[in-house]
């Protein structure tokens, strides 16, 4: 069994079809045909069946793709440890990160780091929560920025680098427009415009709304921030969002707002593996956070 065969495998499997494989990995269609049908041959099992122009897998084929994305992924591991302990400032890093902190968190800690070590590079991976959450136990990834920082899962550790607020994004023509800050059950009767269930920030809004005595009635749903800002700004409804997620980007036609009671909060960090060591770049991206957040919670004080 050859790395080559194994990488040509994954690739199909990903696909579902054996041209578009063969375009991505820049060979020839009849060359990973012919390594397939020499894994199948040596494994003595059928790994794809074909519908079509398409291929899906076997069962086996399934179990054999879970062992082998594991094995690639360690071998990526070792060669990209081994290139970072000969130069950690010449590696990459590989971090995942929430839509909220896309816009203003990652790009200003990411632009601080590289103006430090500019050799260092980085493969970003955008992710839901709980998808993060995954990654990192996986060992897909080894850092993530999360908002809020989870405390009760065991495989994983987590660095609160600061408090940030929720606030109200209402349309400039709400009645409440022209408010300093309001109380949320001021929002009883308002149409929110929230993530879909299974979302955190939904679920802090769900929560705080209930901490004041209601449930808000959601009339729209969307799993992109600046979609759910939209909506808004069309006065289609209100919503509650991280500030952060509004300092460069705040629609026209929208007024934000802070809300008085409850106090709506959530901490943003980082999380990492608590059973495994970090690479050298990662290790010294890390490191490099700590210091950078201790540094401007200083400031900003």
């Amino acid at each position: 069994m050859e790395l080559r065969q194994i990488k040509y495998f994954i690739e199909v499997a990903k696909r579902e079809h054996f041209t578009e494989a063969a375009d991505a990995l820049h060979v020839a269609q009849s060359a990973i045909s012919r390594q397939i049908a020499n894994l199948e041959s040596e494994l003595g099992v059928q790994l794809f069946v074909r519908e079509g122009r398409n291929v899906r897998l076997t069962p086996e084929g399934q179990i054999f793709l879970e062992h082998m994305e594991i094995a690639i992924n360690e071998i990526e591991k070792a060669k990209q440890e081994i290139d970072e302990f000969l130069d950690p400032e010449k590696g990459t890093i590989r971090v995942g990160f929430p839509t909220s902190l896309a816009a203003h968190t990652l790009p200003m800690v990411i632009s601080a780091f590289r103006e430090k070590y500019p050799n260092v590079g980085f493969q970003l991976r955008q992710g839901s929560f709980k998808n993060l959450i995954d990654s990192v136990i996986k060992g897909e990834i080894n850092l993530a920025f999360i908002g809020p920082v989870p405390t009760n899962i065991s495989e994983i550790k987590g660095r609160i680098f600061f408090l940030e607020k929720i606030v109200a994004l209402l349309p400039s023509n709400h009645v409440l427009a022209d408010r300093s800050s309001i109380r949320l059950d001021q929002l009883r009767t308002d149409s929110f415009v929230l993530f879909p269930p299974g979302f955190v920030l939904r679920n802090i809004v769900v929560e705080a709304c209930q901490q004041m005595g209601f449930k808000p009635n959601v009339s729209f749903e969307g799993e992109d921030i600046d979609a759910i800002k939209g909506l808004v700004a069309a006065g289609l409804g209100v919503t509650l969002l991280p500030e952060i997620t509004l300092i460069d980007n705040k629609p026209r036609d929208t007024v934000k707002i802070p809300i008085s009671e409850p106090n709506v909060t959530r901490t943003v960090g980082i999380i990492i593996p608590s059973n495994r060591e970090l690479p050298p770049s990662e290790k010294l991206f890390y490191d490099f956070l700590q210091d950078f957040f201790a540094v401007l919670n200083r400031f900003s004080q």
